[in-house]
């Protein structure tokens, strides 16, 4: 199963609202493999806290026939087509798309790193997965998606926007 996590917490001019940018991302992915499942929608304050506007979350699955490093690359080109610049760690943005599994795959390089390395400490990922794919196992750490959730901390809440 290969998953992508999604997110934004800024309006783009083209799309408007994050929801409505979100959701033409998740129809970017499609033209790259075949979308088969979306959670729903997810609100959670920005990781650190700041005040920024809240972020909008969700998780997909996708068929592709590309491989990890490629399929980066297009995560990518969605990402700068949105408006989206890479620069400061953490800042507020249109559009955020992280690979976070490739079926199972285990992987390191300068380029790609899976299973994505912080999502077993984001609600905001682990909750929009669990949505999809109740029964995921972290390749790495084998654990659940469940037990991962539990070991979350509670200062961080992550609810359903839709």
């Amino acid at each position: 199963m290969i998953l992508i996590a999604l997110g934004a917490n800024l309006p783009t001019e083209l799309y408007g609202t994050p929801i409505k940018s979100l959701l033409a991302a998740v129809e970017h992915l499609a033209g790259i493999g075949e979308v088969l499942s979306r959670s729903r929608w997810y609100k959670s304050a920005p990781v650190p806290v700041s005040d920024q506007p809240d972020f909008i979350n969700g998780v997909i699955s996708l068929r592709t026939e590309l491989p990890p490093e490629k399929l980066l690359l297009h995560i990518h080109k969605i990402e700068h087509e949105f408006g989206r610049q890479r620069g400061v760690k953490n800042e507020a943005r249109v559009l955020d798309l992280d690979l976070i599994d490739y079926d199972g795959q285990v992987v390191e390089t300068e380029i790609i790193q899976l299973p994505h390395p912080r999502m077993q400490a984001r609600g905001f990922v682990l909750l929009p997965l669990r949505d999809i794919a109740p029964t995921w196992v972290h390749p790495v750490s084998g654990q659940t998606v469940d037990e991962l959730i539990a070991k979350l901390p509670g200062g961080e809440p992550c609810t359903p926007a839709e």
